[in-house]
């Protein structure tokens, strides 16, 4: 008669443990430099059955910060994944999870400019059309990593420049693993709505300063537009309305051990309206979560 297996033993959590994961094409690369270049050792590709054994060897070695990518090319072994990064958890390892995403036009774009292939290309290889089996390995990839995005930071990188991704995944990591973070996140609807926002609200209906010549150039960092939405009467009474909603809600999600809640505000242009509001809201904020600002139409100026 077989001797059962003994359970592993727990491990130590390591000073930190960020999970990159995402879909092929959105930026895992760029993100692992940013975290290497913020002080972590970064693995690329892990096998997840090998994910325990590398935080252990971790472990006998150092309490360094440490990152791991994780993504489709490892796709036979990522159903057991998510249940282990659960189970280290449950073990008091400190596992920060973060999913980077795209739309599919965006991907199709950056594997058409790199000339290369899609991981799972071979999985789809039946379609006769190029463009037709790329699509296809993406939503492929999609439904593979579902279960995944959902318990992860999501992080949309259709619209950001390097630069940009760097900038975030640094902001992302200083953030406390044991504390909610807000981050409030100004978009222009005229790009498209973020992939990885929790809740969106519209202020389009409100005064736009780009009408007015004076304000045109400037932003809703600047004096002169905040002066003027703020004796605007419609822009208060939207504003008090979001914080009071969030608010409201805030600790539910504390409680629901929620690491990260995206909060994006849409404007036409997302130069005034949205960007007001999304600093004004992270003021308001600061005292009870962990902020983080994104402007991405502006960011992406800079």
């Amino acid at each position: 008669m077989s001797t059962p297996a003994a359970p592993p033993t727990p491990l130590a959590s390591p000073r930190e443990v960020v999970l990159v994961t995402g879909i092929s094409g959105s930026g895992k690369s760029v993100a692992l430099h940013a975290l290497e270049d913020a002080g972590f050792f970064c693995v690329d590709n892990l096998p997840p059955e090998l994910l325990r054994e590398f935080l252990r060897l971790e472990q006998r070695r150092s309490q360094r910060r440490v990152a791991i990518a994780v993504d489709s090319r490892s796709a036979a072994s990522l159903p057991h994944l998510l249940p282990l990064v659960e189970q280290l958890r449950g073990e008091g390892v400190a596992i920060r999870s973060v999913f980077l995403d795209a739309s599919s036009d965006a991907l199709v774009r950056r594997f058409s400019e790199t000339r290369r292939t899609h991981p799972l290309s071979h999985e789809t290889s039946t379609a006769q059309d190029h463009h037709r089996a790329l699509l296809d390995a993406i939503e492929l990839e999609r439904e593979i990593l579902s279960e995944l995005r959902e318990v992860s930071t999501v992080v949309d990188t259709s619209l950001l420049r390097p630069t940009q991704l760097r900038a975030w995944m640094r902001e992302l990591v200083q953030a406390s693993a044991s504390r909610l973070t807000l981050v409030f996140e100004s978009f222009a609807f005229k790009h498209g709505v973020p992939l990885d926002a929790d809740y969106v609200f519209d202020v389009r209906v409100l005064p736009n300063p780009h009408y007015i010549r004076e304000l045109r150039p400037h932003t809703g960092r600047d004096e002169p537009v905040v002066k003027y939405l703020e004796a605007q009467p419609e822009v208060g009474e939207m504003l008090a309305q979001i914080e009071a909603f969030l608010g409201r809600w805030l600790p539910a999600f504390e409680d629901d051990q929620r690491s990260y809640l995206t909060v994006a505000i849409g404007c036409t242009g997302g130069q005034h309206r949205s960007v007001y509001f999304v600093e004004t809201l992270a003021r308001h904020f600061a005292s009870q979560a962990f902020t983080l600002i994104r402007h991405r139409e502006l960011d992406a100026r800079d």
